[in-house]
């Protein structure tokens, strides 16, 4: 993991583009726009190797806000305000803030790396598995991310991940990205 020393170094070498606040030894992630809720789709099934139904699950994005109100049990998906560009060389580790974890908050419920090469604004998967509702504001402390230093050479990865940076579309692209033949499930 690197330093807040190392990391400032990398802003200055252009090797990682980040504007927004360190936090210890890692960056501040605050919620940014759009905000993407998920709502009920008019199935009772999502077939996960249909994109045109994962796309039922999401409502209009919401772009101009300062406040809203999670309801129990709601999960939300939240671009981080500030972009982000890690190097080639570098990799990044998001982790929730616990002082929101102890509310029943929970800030990033997948995997929690980002790989090298991202450029672009992080979507966080926030769920509300708290008893009441929570209010969020626009430019709140999140998480943090951790970069660390890949060890060894690494493969060039001259065509960058074809999801990346997709700040308008925070939705699942799990579909388009890992097709399925029907007929062979």
């Amino acid at each position: 993991m690197l330093s807040v020393e190392s990391i400032n170094w990398l802003i200055k070498q252009n090797a990682l583009e980040w504007t927004g606040q360190l936090r210890g030894d890692g960056l501040l992630l605050t919620l940014g726009s759009p905000l993407q809720p998920l709502t009920a789709p008019s199935t009772q099934v999502i077939d996960l190797a249909d994109q045109s139904s994962i796309d039922d699950l999401y409502g209009e994005p919401i772009t101009d806000w300062t406040s809203y109100e999670m309801m129990p049990g709601e999960m939300l998906l939240g671009s981080v305000e500030e972009p982000l560009r890690l190097g080639a060389g570098l990799m990044g580790m998001i982790g929730g803030l616990s002082h929101l974890a102890r509310v029943g908050l929970a800030v990033h419920v997948t995997s929690p790396f980002v790989l090298p090469g991202w450029n672009g604004h992080l979507t966080l998967e926030l769920v509300n598995t708290g008893p009441v509702v929570l209010r969020l504001y626009h430019g709140m402390p999140l998480g943090r991310l951790l970069v660390f230093a890949l060890d060894g050479p690494r493969p060039d990865d001259s065509a960058p991940h074809p999801f990346y940076g997709r700040e308008a579309d925070l939705k699942s692209r799990y579909a388009d990205e890992f097709p399925t033949d029907p007929s062979a499930r």
